[in-house]
């Protein structure tokens, strides 16, 4: 098969766009000095609330800007457990999490009169970019996409920039990584996570939307199926850096899209389906070698002791 052909490009983009808005969020939010576990929540409410009012409205563009305030609005729930009150984030991002997974499907009875999956006739969708039919390159790329997909792109650009470019970039890289510092040049280390919190929702729920409204016009529960725990992990592969984190995304991209080509080849679902994860997790562990790698190059007894602490002798043992 012509494997790295336009088409295939184009549907690497669109596959990886839902994941990159909500990596993107994720990696704001480690600048800040949080980790936010709770990406898979955020997307799975902002594909839930862009179908409902889109349904509700006649207009996909509606749910969008639903998806987006309140997935912003949910994301709260992070805000404030964990900076405001200091709690755990891993724990509230888990209860997040589950509470977005059991609420998505009993509104879902409750509100749409369905079980599974909703997908009505006449439910609206993004529209595709069909302006760029005639472009060359671009038309192939992008002609079928809709606006969300090259907004991520640009956003992903616009966040590298902004975090290395700008004043309050750097203020937020500041926050996470000196916090301390960074009070005592009067830089409000709360507010700055708070708000970084927030604008992590804002993009999960264009996420959401995309996944929902863009990739195919249905809400099915639990249909994000991992995707923004692999977001998390792209955060973890990236160290936190908004440009390696598309790279990453585009990564598992390549891996859905290279899966559905191998449906068509007739090759089991369950087996493609698990493809993107597969990868994943091949990348995190080949990550995981070569710091290991680096920190045997640096310091050899350092990273002995990481590695296995019990082979650590203390001098109060040897008395």
């Amino acid at each position: 098969m012509d494997v790295v052909n336009l088409a295939f490009v184009a549907a690497v983009l669109g596959s990886s766009a839902p994941v990159l808005y909500a990596a993107l969020g994720g990696a704001l939010c480690g600048r800040a000095g949080l980790f936010n576990m709770a990406l898979e929540g955020q997307l799975l409410w902002g594909a839930f609330s862009a179908v409902t009012v889109s349904w509700w409205t006649g207009s996909a563009w509606a749910g969008v800007v639903a998806a987006v305030v309140t997935t912003t609005v949910f994301s709260g729930v992070l805000a404030l457990g964990a900076v405001t009150w200091r709690a755990d984030p891993i724990i509230v991002a888990v209860g997040m999490n589950l509470l977005a997974l059991g609420l998505t499907g009993f509104l879902l009875r409750e509100l749409l009169d369905a079980t599974g999956t909703f997908a009505p006739a006449g439910l609206p969708g993004l529209p595709d970019l069909d302006l760029l039919d005639g472009v060359p390159v671009l038309g192939a790329l992008l002609g079928g996409q809709t606006l969300l997909v090259p907004l991520a792109l640009l956003l992903a650009v616009a966040a590298s920039l902004w975090v290395n470019r700008t004043s309050v970039g750097l203020r937020l890289r500041g926050v996470g990584e000196h916090p301390e510092a960074a009070t005592s040049l009067g830089v409000v280390v709360p507010r700055y996570q708070r708000a970084t919190v927030l604008l992590a929702g804002a993009l999960c729920g264009l996420g959401g939307a995309q996944l929902s409204l863009g990739d195919v016009t249905a809400f099915t529960e639990n249909m994000t199926s991992g995707r923004g725990w692999v977001a998390v992990a792209a955060v973890m592969l990236a160290a936190n850096r908004p440009l390696l984190v598309l790279g990453a995304c585009l990564l598992f991209g390549a891996a859905e899209a290279w899966g559905f080509r191998l449906q068509g080849l007739g090759m089991p679902q369950q087996l493609t389906d698990a493809a993107p994860y597969l990868v994943t997790l091949v990348v995190l562990v080949a990550s995981r070698l070569r710091v290991r790698r680096r920190l045997d190059e640096a310091d050899p007894v350092a990273a002995v002791s990481a590695a296995h602490p019990e082979a650590v002798v203390h001098p109060e043992e040897t008395r």
